[in-house]
């Protein structure tokens, strides 16, 4: 589950929020498995997309993490939950997205592409109401 400012988001969802306010993210894994799974790494880059094919990941002057973008996880137990929390700021307007990874942290193999990826989130950063 993902959650920005509270809000759950899938992939046909555009989250709006203002610029230089903190955006809270919560990013929910739960194990459905019958099996602990782990130890594995969660990060989540945010880009921009230009609609022609080119995506922008150099942000660093547009978005800042407040916090880390990158999350650890040793082991989640058979049904249980794990949740990373974290804030974005905007210090420009514009659409962004942000891809959301796990991967293997114990070795350089990524996990099966089912494990690899969530939908991007679709954020839209707009002037503060006055």
């Amino acid at each position: 589950d993902i959650l920005v400012d509270g809000k759950v988001c899938d992939c046909d969802i555009v989250v709006t929020c203002q610029v230089g306010d903190p955006v809270p993210l919560q990013v929910k894994l739960t194990n459905w498995s019958k099996h602990s799974v782990g130890p594995f790494a969660l990060t989540m880059t945010p880009y921009q997309d230009y609609q022609n094919g080119v995506h922008n990941y150099d942000l660093q002057d547009a978005i800042t993490f407040v916090g880390s973008n990158t999350f650890y996880i040793d082991t989640v137990k058979p049904t249980k939950d794990s949740v990373y929390l974290g804030s974005l700021l905007f210090l420009y307007t514009g659409d962004f997205y942000l891809n959301i990874k796990f991967h293997e942290d114990n070795c350089s193999r990524e996990l099966p592409l089912s494990w690899l990826c969530l939908p991007s989130v679709h954020i839209r950063a707009t002037e503060p109401v006055a």
